[in-house]
C-alpha cells in the first residue's frame, strides 16, 4: 500500500538489453575498443580463457535464452564486415545449436573504436506472448495505482463514478470489465471495501 501511494504503481526493473559496455580486445593485428551490449559482453568475456567454444557451452555459461543467445552470436560472428570478432563453424548466415565459435584471429578494422550493433530478429510467437503478458502486468499496476489515488482523495465513491474517473486518467485502452477485476482485487487485498449499506459504493481503507 505504501509503495502504491508513494510511487504510483511504478516498478524498477533492469533492462539488460538496453545496456552498453566498452571492452578492450587484444587481436594479433592490434588492440581494439569494442562498444557492445551487455549480452554481447557476456558472450565475449567467455573467450578470455577459451578461444573455442560450442553453442551448448556458451548457453550453459552465459545463461541467456537460446533465442537471445543466437541473436547475440549472430551479431558477433555474422554481422557487417569489420565487426565479426568471432568466427562461426560451419560458416553461414544463421546460428545453429551445433555451431562452434572461436576468436577471429584475422580480425582487422582501421578504426580503433568499433561499435558492434545488435541484430534485430523477428519476434517469435513465444516472445510475442511474453511481451503481451508483461504489458498486461504493467497495466494492472497502473490501474491499481490509479484506483488507490482516486479513492485516497475521495474516501468514498460509487462504482460508476470510479469507472468514469479511471477512463479519464488512464492513457491506454481498457475495458470496464478489466477495471472491475482490478477493483475486486484491491478489495480482496484490503485496499478498499464495499459500503455496508450499498454494495455499489466503495470505501477507501486507510
Amino acid at each position: 500500500q505504501f509503495y502504491l501511494e508513494k510511487h504510483g504503481g511504478k516498478r524498477l526493473s533492469w533492462q539488460y538489453a538496453n545496456g552498453n559496455c566498452q571492452l578492450k580486445a587484444a587481436f594479433p593485428r592490434g588492440g581494439k575498443l569494442l562498444d557492445v551490449s551487455v549480452f554481447q559482453t557476456c558472450v565475449l568475456m567467455q573467450f578470455n580463457d577459451d578461444t573455442r567454444l560450442t553453442f551448448a557451452a556458451l548457453f550453459k555459461r552465459v545463461g541467456l535464452e537460446k533465442v537471445e543467445l543466437k541473436r547475440t552470436l549472430l551479431s558477433l560472428a555474422c554481422g557487417k564486415p569489420g565487426t565479426r570478432v568471432l568466427v562461426k563453424e560451419p560458416k553461414g548466415a544463421s546460428v545453429g545449436e551445433e555451431d562452434v565459435f572461436s576468436v577471429n584471429e584475422e580480425f582487422v578494422n582501421k578504426l580503433t573504436r568499433i561499435k558492434i550493433n545488435a541484430i534485430q530478429m523477428k519476434e517469435t510467437s513465444d516472445e510475442n506472448r511474453d511481451t503481451t503478458e508483461k504489458v498486461f502486468q504493467d497495466r494492472q499496476f497502473q490501474i491499481d495505482a490509479a484506483v488507490v489515488r482516486i479513492m485516497k482523495t475521495r474516501k468514498t465513491c460509487t462504482h460508476a463514478q470510479l469507472i468514469a474517473e479511471l477512463f479519464q486518467v488512464l492513457k491506454f485502452p481498457h475495458r470496464p470489465a478489466d477495471l472491475k477485476q482490478r477493483i475486486e482485487s484491491l478489495i480482496e487485498r484490503d485496499y478498499l471495501r464495499r459500503d455496508a449499506d450499498n454494495s455499489q459504493v466503495y470505501v477507501y481503507v486507510a
